[in-house]
């Protein structure tokens, strides 16, 4: 993947561009058409996806729960805990995502403190909407 594309993406954007390059060795990309399941609700973690472009739509229990656009991230949760997926997500337009598997996830996050440190804020926020009020 071009490396370049990436600081575009507000995950990447504060990246070096030697991070980011390590990233664009780490990622693949994607073109989904509109209606593809990306990931299945219960299902096993394999890979963690970044929006680049179009839109998906979260749900659980078959509710809907959140859209997501450009620069949203999912999978990260089940991915850095090697748990199961607690919710589906399908794309609602053509959509291009930036893909990593599981472990090279979990090596960026390592390796780029502040990459995990944003992606530790958006599991804890996630984490606090799932909990009972």
């Amino acid at each position: 993947m071009d490396e370049k594309r990436l600081s575009g993406i507000p995950l990447f954007a504060s990246l070096s561009k030697k991070d980011r390059r390590r990233v664009a060795q780490l990622a693949d990309e994607l073109d989904l058409p509109a209606g593809k399941e990306l990931v299945h609700e219960g299902g096993f973690a394999y890979e963690v996806f970044v929006i680049e472009t179009g839109t998906a739509e979260v749900t659980r229990h078959g509710e809907h729960v959140a859209d997501l656009g450009p620069g949203d991230f999912f999978g990260e949760m089940a991915a850095l805990t090697d748990g199961t997926r607690n919710a589906a997500v399908i794309s609602t337009t053509p959509l291009t995502a930036i893909v990593m598997t599981a472990h090279d996830f979990r090596t960026m996050a390592t390796e780029m403190p502040s990459v995990a440190e944003q992606i530790s804020t958006a599991v804890a926020a996630r984490l606090k909407s799932l909990s009972p009020s």
